[in-house]
Parts: C-alpha cells; sequence; structure tokens
C-alpha cells in the first residue's frame, strides 16, 4: 500500500526548502555602495546607490504589471561614551516604479521628495534613479550638537508579492523573493 500523503508531504517540504535556499541567497545581491554624507547650510544630507544584481527578474515582473518597490530605512544616532546611544531620527521612505502598458512608460514615485513622479521611456534610466538616494535630508543641522559623534545606519528592501491578500505568508514557497541589504553604518563627527 502506498502513502499518498507522505509523498505529497516530501514533496511540498522539498518544494519548501528550495524556496528557502533560494531566498537566503538573494541578500548578497543587493547593497548599498557609493554613500556619502554631507551637509547643506541648514541639513545633513545623505547620498547612495543600490547595487541590485536582480534586474531581469525585476524586468519580468514589472513588465506583467506588477510595481517595485525599494524600502529604505534611515536611522541616526548621537553615540555616547558610558551612555546609551541617542535616538535622533528612525524613518524610513519608499521608491516604488510602475510600468505603464498603454504608455509604454516608467513611472516612477519619490516618496521623500513629496511623492514626486518621474516618467521614463528608458528602464535604465528608471532604475538608476530607482536605486539613488540624492540628498536625503535627514535631520536639521541645529538639532546636532558639534564636536560629538554619530552614527548613522541604513536598510534597504526590496520586496514583490506574488500573491493577492497577503497569501504569501500562509504559503511562503510561492512568492518568488524578498531582497534586502544588511544594515550598513556610518560613523562620523559633526
Amino acid at each position: 500500500m502506498r502513502h499518498p500523503f507522505l509523498h505529497l508531504t516530501l514533496l511540498f517540504l522539498l518544494i519548501f526548502l528550495a524556496g528557502n535556499s533560494v531566498l537566503a541567497g538573494s541578500d548578497q545581491e543587493v547593497q548599498f555602495k557609493d554613500i556619502t554624507i554631507t551637509t547643506s547650510n541648514t541639513h545633513l544630507l545623505l547620498f547612495g546607490i543600490i547595487k541590485n544584481d536582480k534586474h531581469n527578474e525585476l524586468e519580468e515582473a514589472l513588465h506583467s504589471g506588477i510595481p517595485m518597490q525599494f524600502k529604505f530605512f534611515i536611522e541616526l544616532f548621537r553615540t555616547r561614551q558610558n551612555w546609551p546611544d541617542e535616538e535622533l531620527i528612525s524613518t524610513e521612505f519608499t521608491h516604488i516604479l510602475k510600468y505603464d502598458t498603454l504608455k509604454e512608460q516608467y513611472q516612477l514615485e519619490i516618496e521623500e521628495q513629496k511623492n514626486r513622479t518621474l516618467t521614463y521611456k528608458n528602464l535604465a534610466e528608471a532604475m538608476q534613479t530607482m536605486n539613488d538616494i540624492n540628498g536625503f535630508k535627514v535631520i536639521k543641522l541645529n538639532k546636532l550638537k558639534p564636536d560629538n559623534s554619530y552614527e548613522l545606519r541604513m536598510k534597504a528592501e526590496l520586496y514583490k508579492k506574488t500573491l493577492p491578500m497577503n497569501l504569501h505568508y500562509v504559503i511562503p514557497f510561492i512568492s518568488m523573493w524578498n531582497l534586502e541589504t544588511d544594515w550598513h553604518t556610518i560613523e562620523f563627527t559633526y
């Protein structure tokens, strides 16, 4: 007598493990590069670029109508010896890229620029802006104390949902991938 339940269970286990191994290997493919912290007359500014090796898979998903979304997390702490660090800022913002099949153009919404929407005919240009943090105003300079040490932490997540109504939480091996960078830390003195 055969055990169909056992075979089915083994099949689901293999699919689940295969899906998790793909997810585990994906984290290395998205990372920050060329990060710069500088000041304007009034604010501490952040510049940086996401290096992303998943362009082909992203392009396929985008052209099939699934928007791409990068979520950026920024934290700023004043570091103090023999005292806990003081959190000054903890914020997040998103970049959302959509493809309009009728107009054959890409629309990029940049939340940190008051939800500014940019339109591109070329995917490479849209992706370049999608991956870019360009002069994000982290904090007003008058909230920083001179000659103090600070630590800026940043992280990015790129994700897409492949199932409606959060079913990817119920059936985790169906969701294709969630990519994220590690926390990147920059220490500086103001």
